[in-house]
């Protein structure tokens, strides 16, 4: 039986205080069963902070529950009307993104992506790694944008919100038609990813790779890989990670590798050995980015910390708030990816040193933009006339 609650006058801010939150991943009544989300990283799917109603299932005397069927992967298919996304943010080294796809089914759950899922008028939650929206046009937009009168060319990053390489990337196959977009036009691009994927389309960003127009993120956040399974359940293992660090590196692309996000008191003491095996599989940087727990993520991320480490909890959860003056996240700029305080600052001098010794980060590598050509293909109306 599902129960609805009014959320019309309580305010979002309220329901997620501290007090008010830890009593509520604690309710039996908003956590999925086990046996319904097999594989996922969410415990919970909370209505999303649009909503006027936040549904929880309970049993009704009737063993009901037992007949609500396991959270499958659903695709649907988006059509933006544009596919380049902008912003000006002062803390990100880009201006301008792509989304192939709105959800990710890695189910990381510490993915800050996830409140955008509030969008579609669905849950942060399970819905998030579950329901999944695919943007199949996303080539031919980029065609069109790219051809656009003065357009001018600055590096496209990927995989900043959600993976481009997800598993039903092996079937949607639209990171790789925008890949031959940017080749065809010699665009330059960055992408982020956790899937070892990436590695199929090295016969597209080897030659970019060449030109100076690729460069390639593999985020590898632990080399456990009893807390990875945990922590970003449908993602690469560490060790494929690392594999795929050691093949991109071999084919000539540039490669990097995120230590992140940082999560004090969990996985915050593998920084030097992650830079270690990220130097030695061929990376030439890195880079890191605290823990961030905007919006809905902060109760999932705390539900899950109280499932799979209950004798960390409050260990962590002071560490991440003596970083975000008592908060569970400060999204103000310069603070927001670093954190302050004595820890952060420590987290900060301990990644720099450690990436010194290794070899990391002597140079960056920047991408070139001189070579551009705007496309001319099927996706550009009447380009000749």
């Amino acid at each position: 039986m599902t129960a609805l609650t009014n959320l019309k006058n309580t305010a979002f801010s309220e329901l997620h205080r501290p007090d008010i939150a830890d009593f509520l991943v604690r309710q039996s009544e908003l956590r999925v069963s086990d046996e319904r989300r097999r594989g996922r990283g969410a415990g919970l799917n909370p209505a999303g902070r649009f909503e006027t109603e936040s549904r929880h299932v309970f049993d009704d005397g009737w063993e009901s529950l037992e007949d609500l069927p396991p959270f499958q992967t659903k695709v649907q298919v988006e059509k933006p009307r544009t596919i380049i996304t902008r912003n000006q943010s002062p803390d990100i080294s880009f201006d301008r993104s792509i989304n192939p796809y709105r959800g990710c089914e890695h189910g990381c759950i510490y993915c800050f992506a996830r409140p955008t899922h509030s969008y579609m008028g669905l849950s942060a939650g399970l819905d998030f790694e579950s329901q999944l929206f695919a943007k199949p046009d996303a080539a031919k937009l980029l065609e069109r944008e790219l051809a656009k009168p003065g357009y001018v060319p600055r590096s496209i990053a990927i995989g900043t919100n959600t993976d481009p390489y997800q598993p039903i990337e092996r079937e949607w196959r639209i990171m790789r038609q925008v890949l031959e977009v940017l080749s065809a036009a010699n665009h330059p691009v960055g992408i982020v990813t956790k899937s070892a994927l990436v590695t199929r389309d090295i016969d597209i960003l080897g030659p970019m790779a060449e030109k100076g127009l690729a460069k390639v993120a593999l985020s590898i956040t632990t080399l456990d890989r009893k807390l990875a399974r945990s922590m970003e359940p449908r993602a690469s293992t560490p060790a494929k990670r690392l594999e795929a660090v050691r093949t991109l590196s071999e084919a000539g692309i540039p490669v990097s590798v995120m230590t992140a996000p940082i999560i004090p008191g969990l996985n915050d003491h593998e920084i030097e050995r992650l830079l270690d095996s990220a130097a030695a599989a061929g990376a030439k940087e890195a880079g890191y980015v605290l823990l961030r727990l905007p919006h809905e993520v902060s109760p999932l991320f705390r539900d899950w910390l109280l499932r799979n480490y209950p004798d960390r909890y409050r260990h962590v959860m002071s560490l991440i708030r003596s970083m975000r003056d008592g908060k569970d996240y400060d999204a103000e700029f310069g603070k927001r990816m670093r954190g302050a305080g004595p820890y952060a600052w420590q987290l900060g001098r301990r990644f720099t040193l450690a990436a010194k010794r290794v070899g990391l980060n002597t140079s960056r590598r920047q991408l070139r933009t001189d070579l551009f050509v705007p496309p001319l293909g099927n996706g550009v109306q009447l380009a000749l006339l």
